[in-house]
């Protein structure tokens, strides 16, 4: 064998040289990433609504309206982000399909931006999912493929894409990646920068409840980066892990049913939920959930899903110790999507009694809190 860079001759060895360089592809994936940062250039960014409190208190608590998305939830934020990332890596291709392990939000979200760019999308889903769901996502122009049992969402739409030659979005792992943390209008700095002229401007806490896990990660990060005080809560809802594995530090926890509370909560650690950027978690009863976003209701008149309503739970539970210790300040939480998709579940009594879940006690113990500021035990 000759030297390294020479032939057994003596001579130089010739340069290896592949070019797989494609002037259609670069002009498709071009005009792509245009459409996508184009929806966000003419989308206004969503309001920060102020939740009504007491005027003696000092206390201001924020929801941050993510149901005026143009598909109606905060995932309409991270599919964009999805998106770019798999255009940018490479990852998507032009009459390939995009394929999501999802029966929610995402999904919806999801199937908007492929048909932003002309490209198939298809969701793997439970054969459970709602009708409502199932028409959000045909409506996006996306295909739904179902699986009797959910535990199977994540290998079938792997494999889904390897038969397709398509590319499986795989949110659960790449949702804290996809996203650029230190700014670029993230969520985090879009808080920030509404609460500018507020008297509080810099939140004592902001409450993000978990489904991927990269809301809450984005926050974390550009609130450390950008070095504020503010601390991050993350709720949990019951048939979830992320409580179970945070307060144990075990990545390997996990459940055998899924949350009740749509959007939130998962069955397993997944790998975009960032542990160690998470100052406080509270694990909330799904009732209390449910209480806490029909009160939302009574207090500003929207309607949102119940992952609105478990963040909403911790904010003001978060708020009566402010109240408790005399102390003054700010706290923000999300409004996720809006209700009029759960008129049948988190709206309606007849399904409440159906799950054994009593929602009484919880709203008692709102009310009790707003008129008298003590949080009952």
């Amino acid at each position: 064998m000759g030297q390294a860079g020479r032939t057994g001759t003596g001579e130089p060895a010739p340069t290896l040289d592949v070019d797989r360089s494609d002037p259609e592809y670069r002009a498709w994936l071009k005009d792509a990433v245009r459409k996508v940062q184009a929806d966000a250039n003419r989308s206004a960014d969503t309001h920060l609504l102020r939740f009504p409190l007491p005027e003696r208190w000092g206390i201001d608590l924020y929801l941050k309206d993510e149901s005026t998305h143009p598909t109606g939830s905060l995932k309409h934020r991270l599919a964009r982000s999805l998106f770019l990332y798999g255009l940018c890596n490479g990852w998507i291709r032009p009459g390939k399909p995009v394929i999501e392990a999802s029966s929610g939000s995402t999904a919806v979200s999801e199937a908007y931006f492929a048909g932003l760019i002309g490209v198939p999308f298809i969701a793997v889903m439970p054969r459970t999912t709602s009708p409502e769901k199932i028409r959000l996502i045909e409506f996006q122009g996306g295909r739904c493929h179902f699986v009797d049992d959910s535990r199977t969402m994540y290998e079938e739409a792997a494999a889904l894409a390897g038969q397709t030659g398509g590319h499986y979005m795989d949110q659960f792992t790449y949702a804290e990646r996809a996203t650029d943390w230190r700014g670029n209008n993230n969520i985090a700095e879009s808080v920030y920068q509404q609460l500018r002229l507020e008297r509080y401007p810099e939140p004592a806490w902001i409450v993000a409840t978990a489904g991927t896990g990269g809301t809450s990660a984005t926050i974390a990060r550009y609130i450390r980066y950008m070095q504020y005080d503010t601390r991050l809560c993350v709720p949990d809802p019951e048939n979830s892990c992320f409580f179970e594995g945070w307060t144990t530090g075990d990545p390997h926890v996990a459940c055998d049913c899924g949350s009740r509370i749509e959007g939130i909560g998962r069955p397993r650690m997944e790998p975009s939920f960032v542990p160690g950027a998470v100052d406080r978690m509270m694990k909330v009863p799904d009732a209390a959930s449910i209480a806490a976003v029909r009160a939302l209701e009574n207090a500003i008149g929207r309607k949102a899903g119940a992952s609105t309503g478990t963040g909403l739970w911790s904010a003001l539970k978060i708020v009566a110790e402010m109240v408790a210790a005399g102390r003054t300040g700010s706290v923000v939480t999300l409004i996720c999507d809006p209700g009029e998709r759960y008129l049948d579940k988190y709206y309606s009594d007849a399904w409440l009694a159906a799950q054994e879940l009593d929602i009484a006690p919880y709203r008692a113990a709102i009310d009790s809190f707003l008129a008298g500021g003590a949080w009952p035990e």
